[in-house]
């Protein structure tokens, strides 16, 4: 279980990616207030929560729902998490992981972004979404995993607010440029782990020997 515990904390850590918030956040909340930006970090973090605590206890159920195994979920996930890695490499908004142009746009006539687009998609994207899924995958109804998986959302999300109060500061020190490096390194590692999604999908798509060797000693 600390295993399962460790592994989940650095997907969900590096999916998130609090460091590479603070430039969109800072951005989004230039000329508020210090309470206001408090106010709307706090809002947005807690609204992000209770989508992916959602998403983790009935993330099993809407996939039996939908058909869809768990198999199917982990390549398809895979790949979606890969194509964020991509994205965190090479400095690319495609609406994985941050808003894209138009939603930018949209955001900066608000004044409220807590709702939209902090919540979603910054902090409770699709990949994040996904990453929940995965990792609770098909022991949904193991106590102890889901236990896991709210300690590490617990951890992350604490963390993510903390950048984001911290957001002025962090950008005083790393800067753009500092906060692309972080994100650039943690997305080959997204990738090597979206990899490996997608590999254990493959394996478990597969029959087992024991399903084979009736068949073959049929033949």
């Amino acid at each position: 279980m600390p295993d399962l515990f460790l592994d989940s904390l650095i997907v969900m850590l590096v999916v998130v990616d609090p460091i590479g918030l603070t430039p969109i956040f800072a951005a989004l909340t230039h000329g508020e207030s210090t309470a206001t930006r408090r106010k709307m970090a706090v809002r947005g973090t807690l609204i992000a929560a209770v989508i992916l605590v959602v998403f983790t206890l009935a993330g099993d159920r809407l996939l039996s729902l939908l058909g869809i195994g768990m198999p199917a979920f982990q390549i398809a996930g895979g790949v979606l998490l890969f194509l964020l890695a991509v994205d965190m490499v090479f400095a690319r908004h495609s609406g994985l992981r941050s808003t894209t142009e138009r939603e930018q746009k949209e955001a900066e006539t608000k004044k409220d972004i807590s709702v939209f687009p902090l919540a979603i998609p910054l902090i409770a994207g699709p990949g994040a979404l996904t990453t929940v899924l995965l990792m609770v995958g098909d022991q949904g109804s193991d106590p102890a995993v889901l236990a896991s998986v709210l300690g590490v959302l617990l951890v992350v999300l604490t963390i993510t607010l903390m950048a984001l109060l911290l957001s002025e500061r962090i950008m005083a020190i790393l800067g753009e440029t500092g906060t692309n490096v972080i994100s650039r390194v943690l997305g080959v590692i997204l990738a090597a782990l979206a990899v490996q999604f997608v590999l254990d999908g493959w394996m478990a798509s597969l029959p087992s020997f024991d399903e084979i060797a009736p068949q073959m000693m049929t033949v």
